[in-house]
């Protein structure tokens, strides 16, 4: 929920002569304007003003000025003898939707064809591919950054009387943001100083951090660098050379990118000097201003290279895109020596508005290149695959360091964030506070203190209190170890207890890190060897979840599972990441499982099937069969460019622009550490997300896999079933526990997220910023004639068992199909699916309908 983006202004010395100037503010808030428009119409003499509103043009009595902005209403002055060298002017916005103003009412009917303004963007966008500075063998240059989160728009009652009144010296921490001329008061700020490599010939990229610093709240939470991460996640760097912006988790079509002159509409204003080069000035707008895209105005240097010199990028006022109710991007291009042009200013800031019980936020962001090289670069800076390296005193620069790389200067609240964070420290009542947000955010409790960090942690606090069919009433108790205790080894577990089977459970891992942990061990790059001991009960179907099987909210199931079993697991296991996306899996583990509930593990040797035991007594089912396993496993995933963020529960990946391919082989060992069974099952899996830019994402994930020797019903492969109301990624809606048993498969998911595309067309759902998705999942699958326990041919075999009661066998030319057509956004927060099952719906544990949930907070 903490969110951000930025835009700092660039103030144009003031020139002197016979000159006029001052400054452009809206006559209804007083804010000033960015980079108004002033020209003196046909006379071919114009400017563009600031962000700051500043302007400065040549005095020329008897002609008359006209003031103009994206979004407002012009303002003409003639300009006289009398008329004062400093002057001020005041704006009325448009009382109607800009596109409304500008092209109905204004500039009629919009034209593609014989329209000047189409005919210049076609030939900017040819021009392209002979400006981008990628055309080099190599190139490098500087890049300096500071990303500052602040309480935006503190209102006079909050000084005088509220939180901040009643804390006088919270005042010194509120200034003036130049940006929006609101007060604000900066809780964090981050500085990052790197290095950009770039090599044509193999194409590789590569960021080398050299200094970085954070100051800020986020430094009194122990994942507080999740906020950083989400921020840099979100508000990622424009490039409008590309074809697609990727900004606020969306895909902006980019105003020159290839797909533009489709989506924009664009018009000549005038031609300006922009310093001192003379530029093109257009503004554009989508064809629908609540499509995911800009607004904003182009300054095209007007020679033959037609490169952008500036540009300034904003949101419709009726976009789609949730909590930003200001954002703009502002882009300053340098000519370099060799007279290319470069990117040296690329500055945002963005409002951000949750909802009208929490304080308005705003993030800055401002960003300088300088120091572009393009001679050859040695062969070693491009050794590894990691695109981002840190140097290793990074986070220990000097203040000389950042006196000489820093190229904007803090504020004096930025400065001064150190003692603002010990002062809210200090406050009454806040060591309450926090502990109260750290069990909130973090789903843990630490058990230390600021001046004695936390050693080890309890939780999570969400599996404390569940149930299930076996145990009825259930409760548990979490702990695991940090690196404060041991940058190296760590210690996790717990103990639980049923109150209705009165039986007892434990889990405890200790884990070897071989590389350093801030905190905890899954941090990127993993490489750790780990061993892990088990004796608890679960149902077959919740090794598929992708949270814990005890969390309060996935014990809600929407069919009755008391198909359970116990399971007395040790396993061993080794991970390695690499930093170039490679991850490495090998496995070793044994495992006892005894039949529970509704579950039996009988041979077909037995001559009474489980399904015609006359008893239903809970102690008596208790005792329905073992079974054990010894397995090696090895896993190979590649995820190049993908970003996690580490909670202290799981590691969550943030990123999914790249594909995620997954191969994997399971050998089970027969007669080592009391293994019963050999077998040999492989799988596949393929991840890949598709941006269809205004329409929204497209998301495919393919598995197929198969069980290749003779094996008992619990090792043939069961459908990635949830039986939960919770929304979960990967699993089918509406197969039930164990519904269906094969030894070959192949499955495919794919969900659109439409954005709101459809949606924005009706008047009443455009207003609820209502978006919608369509889904389709499908299982293929056959159980070869070895596995099938129902034919007379394996009639009393001593390796297959009875198949529980609702397990069937699928017919290998009808794959299973289910249906899911979702809203979501609704009031920004939830995610509702209806789900239909197409197919087999004359089985008994069928159920054709279904609704699922899920809260998601999406720009």
């Amino acid at each position: 929920m903490l969110l951000a983006l930025l835009v700092v202004g660039l103030t144009v010395s003031a020139q002197t002569g016979s000159m006029l100037s001052g400054v452009v503010t809206d006559a209804v808030t007083g804010d000033t304007i960015y980079y108004p428009s002033v020209r003196y119409k046909g006379h071919d003499i114009a400017v563009s003003g600031t962000a700051k509103g500043h302007y400065n043009i040549v005095r020329k009595e008897g002609l008359m000025l006209t003031f103009s902005a994206v979004g407002y209403g012009s303002v003409q002055v003639l300009v006289k003898s009398s008329t004062p060298s400093i002057l001020n002017i005041k704006l009325k916005p448009d009382t109607k939707q800009l596109a409304e103003v500008v092209i109905k009412q204004k500039r009629g009917k919009y034209s593609r064809k014989d329209n000047p303004a189409v005919e210049l963007m076609k030939r900017v966008i040819a021009a392209k591919k002979n400006t981008r500075l990628e055309n080099h063998d190599f190139f490098q240059y500087t890049k300096y950054q500071k990303i500052t989160l602040a309480m935006n728009d503190i209102m006079p009652s909050q000084i005088d009387s509220g939180f901040i009144g009643k804390r006088r010296w919270m005042l010194n921490q509120v200034e003036l943001c130049p940006y929006n001329n609101k007060l604000i008061l900066p809780i964090s700020v981050e500085e990052t100083v790197s290095q950009h490599l770039y090599r044509k010939d193999p194409k590789t990229e590569r960021d080398i951090i050299k200094g970085q610093n954070t100051t800020g709240i986020n430094q009194l939470i122990q994942t507080g660098d999740i906020m950083n991460t989400m921020l840099n996640d979100v508000f990622t760097d424009v490039n409008i050379y590309d074809n697609d912006v990727r900004l606020l988790r969306h895909h902006f079509t980019s105003p020159i990118g290839n797909t533009a002159i489709s989506f924009y509409r664009y018009y000549i204003e005038d031609t300006v000097y922009v310093g001192k080069d003379l530029c093109y000035h257009l503004q554009f707008i989508p064809n629908n201003t609540q499509d995911i895209g800009f607004r904003g105005e182009l300054y095209i240097v007007a020679d033959s290279t037609l490169h952008v010199k500036r540009c300034n990028l904003t949101l419709p006022v009726n976009s789609g895109v949730n909590f930003v109710e200001n954002l703009q991007v502002r882009q300053e291009f340098t000519q370099l020596d060799n007279d290319e042009w470069a990117l040296s200013e690329d500055d945002m800031i963005a409002e951000i508005n949750v909802n009208k019980l929490l304080q308005k936020a705003i993030v800055i962001r401002t960003t300088r290149l300088n120091d572009y090289a393009f001679d050859e670069l040695p062969t070693k800076l491009f050794k590894g695959g990691a695109r981002e390296r840190r140097e290793a005193d990074a986070m220990m620069r000097d203040e000389a360091f950042w006196k000489q790389y820093r190229a904007v200067q803090l504020s004096k609240s930025e400065s001064s964030m150190d003692e603002f964070v010990h002062r809210v420290e200090q406050m009454k009542g806040f060591k309450y506070i926090i502990f109260g947000l750290k069990a909130l955010i973090e789903n843990f409790v630490e058990t230390g203190d600021k001046d004695h960090p936390s050693k080890v942690d309890i939780g999570p606090v969400n599996t404390m209190f569940t149930r299930n069919f076996i145990d009825g009433f259930r409760t548990r108790i979490s702990a695991q170890t940090t690196a404060n205790l041991n940058k190296h080894w760590f210690l996790a577990g717990y103990v639980a207890h049923g109150w209705g089977s009165k039986k007892n459970y434990y889990s405890g891992e200790l884990t070897y890190s071989f590389n350093k942990k801030e905190y905890l061990p899954r941090e990127f790059p993993k490489r750790t060897i780990s061993f892990k001991s088990t004796y608890d009960v679960m149902s077959p179907s919740d090794k598929f979840l992708r949270t814990d099987k005890d969390n309060v909210f996935t014990s809600l199931k929407w069919t009755k599972v008391d198909k359970m079993m116990f399971y007395n697991r040790q396993q061993l296991s080794f991970e390695r990441e690499e930093e170039w996306g490679l991850k490495t899996t090998l496995s070793l583990k044994t495992e006892e499982n005894e039949a529970a509930g509704a579950l039996f593990f009988e041979k077909l040797s037995y001559p009474v099937p489980p399904a015609l035991y006359p008893s239903t007594d809970i102690t008596k089912l208790l005792q329905n069969g073992k079974m054990r396993t010894t397995e090696l496993r090895f896993e190979l995933e590649f995820a190049p460019g993908r970003t996690f963020i580490n909670t202290k529960q799981r590691r969550i990946a943030i990123n999914l622009e790249a594909p995620v391919f997954v191969v994997s082989h399971a050998m089970g060992l027969n007669g080592v550490l009391g293994g019963q069974y050999t077998y040999n099952f492989s799988e596949a899996a393929v991840l890949k997300r598709f941006w269809l830019r205004s329409w929204g994402k497209f998301d495919v994930r393919l598995n197929a896999g198969a069980q290749w020797n003779k094996v008992p019903f619990p090792l043939l492969i069961m459908p990635s079933a949830n039986l939960s109301y919770i929304v979960q990624r990967g699993t089918f809606n509406l197969i039930n526990n164990m519904e269906f048993l094969n030894d070959r498969y192949a499955s495919v998911d794919i969900g659109w997220d439409m954005n709101g595309k459809l949606f924005n067309r009706v008047p009443l759902l455009k207003k609820l910023k209502w978006r919608e998705f369509i889904g389709f999942k499908s299982l293929w699958g056959t159980l070869t004639d070895k596995n099938n326990p129902l034919l007379a041919q394996n009639a009393g075999d001593e390796t297959l068992m009875y198949f529980p009661e609702g397990a069937n066998v699928m017919n290998p030319k009808r794959p299973y199909m289910e249906l899911v057509v979702g809203v979501h956004n609704i009031f920004k927060i939830f995610h509702v699916q209806y789900v239909r099952r197409l197919n087999y719906n004359e089985l008994s544990t069928a159920q054709k309908h279904g609704v699922r949930l899920m809260m998601r907070m999406t720009f």
